[in-house]
């Protein structure tokens, strides 16, 4: 059983953040695929270990893993073809 979660922010003034944060649960809610959530904006402790587990230290949400491997979304466009290809479940490790 696969245990996804998505890094995500309840507070941005990124359109851009917010639309690719959508996209990505729309996406898993459409394959019926059950995520968590792990709120950045609730400390900065958070928003650190996203950052230091991707290994990126300007990462920004979303960013998805599959228990502890990281999936993506450093370049948010893996995900976008993932989705055109149909290839979501081959993205998110669950092949």
């Amino acid at each position: 059983m696969s245990s996804i979660k998505i890094y995500y922010t309840s507070v941005s003034g990124s359109r851009e953040v917010k639309q690719r944060q959508e996209e990505v649960t729309r996406i898993l809610d459409i394959y019926q695929i059950k995520y968590e959530l792990i709120d950045i904006s609730v400390s900065l402790k958070v928003l650190q270990e996203m950052r230091m587990k991707v290994s990126t230290p300007k990462a920004l949400p979303p960013q998805i893993f599959n228990g502890q491997e990281y999936c993506g979304v450093r370049d948010f466009e893996m995900f976008h073809k993932a989705k055109e290809n149909k290839e979501i479940l081959k993205f998110l490790k669950m092949e």
